[in-house]
């Protein structure tokens, strides 16, 4: 079966190798938060002021970063497929790497929104966001992050993207995070699809999975060999 269209899930792994520090590899802290206290809805409840000085830090550490090879390499295969990203980060660094069809499921860092109407987003790009920032309903400017202990808007769009995909690439998430991780099970049977991560997660089943256990920017060298191959055939 001819391959052209083809779905990238992506997840920390990636903006790691960007320079980009992830909750998980510090115990549950990001820069000294306790990631509870920071990245869920109970947390901003309880004090804002924290949660705004915290994505203000990660807003200003994420511009200050760049792409690497994962990124630019997931780019280029525009040139050879239609090709759409769906990423559990939230920097930008899939679109400055090439990309240019990205679904961000946990929001954006260069994004805002009300506090309570999440339908009018607005770009800040670098921007802080500060108490007594206003949306236009008049409620507190927060970041548009989808935090532990909300709903994930965008997931079901996802489903259907994966469910038409003609190969799947799992890379940088070991797929502990739901319902992220639940989208490999909309893939159709019998496509190519590949993992690449280090570790292998107990949770999940390799039976028809090619696992590449690499680091992303490693492993994106070898799932490109697994691609020619298939273009070959």
């Amino acid at each position: 079966m001819p391959v052209k269209d083809i779905v990238v899930l992506s997840g920390a792994g990636v903006s790691s190798e960007s320079g980009l520090a992830t909750f998980r590899d510090s115990g549950g802290l990001w820069e000294g938060y306790n990631v509870h206290e920071v990245a869920s809805i109970d947390g901003w409840n309880k004090d804002p002021e924290k949660v705004l000085a915290f994505y203000n830090l990660r807003r200003k550490q994420a511009s200050q970063a760049g792409p690497n090879a994962a990124h630019y390499f997931i780019g280029r295969l525009e040139k050879d497929y239609e090709v759409t990203v769906i990423t559990q980060n939230v920097d930008d660094l899939h679109e400055r790497g090439g990309s240019s069809n990205v679904i961000h499921l946990h929001g954006e860092l260069s994004k805002a929104r009300g506090e309570f109407d999440d339908s009018h987003i607005i770009e800040i790009g670098t921007n802080d966001i500060n108490p007594g920032d206003k949306a236009p309903d008049g409620s507190q400017l927060r970041p548009a992050i989808v935090w532990f202990g909300e709903m994930v808007p965008l997931i079901e769009i996802a489903a259907q993207i994966v469910a038409q995909a003609d190969l799947l690439i799992v890379i940088g998430t070991s797929l502990v995070v739901y319902p992220a991780a639940s989208l490999v099970n909309y893939a159709k049977k019998g496509i190519p699809k590949f993992i690449i991560d280090p570790s292998t997660p107990e949770l999940f089943s390799y039976a028809d999975w090619i696992h590449i256990k690499q680091s992303a920017c490693a492993g994106v060298e070898e799932l490109e060999q697994h691609l020619i191959h298939l273009r070959n055939e």
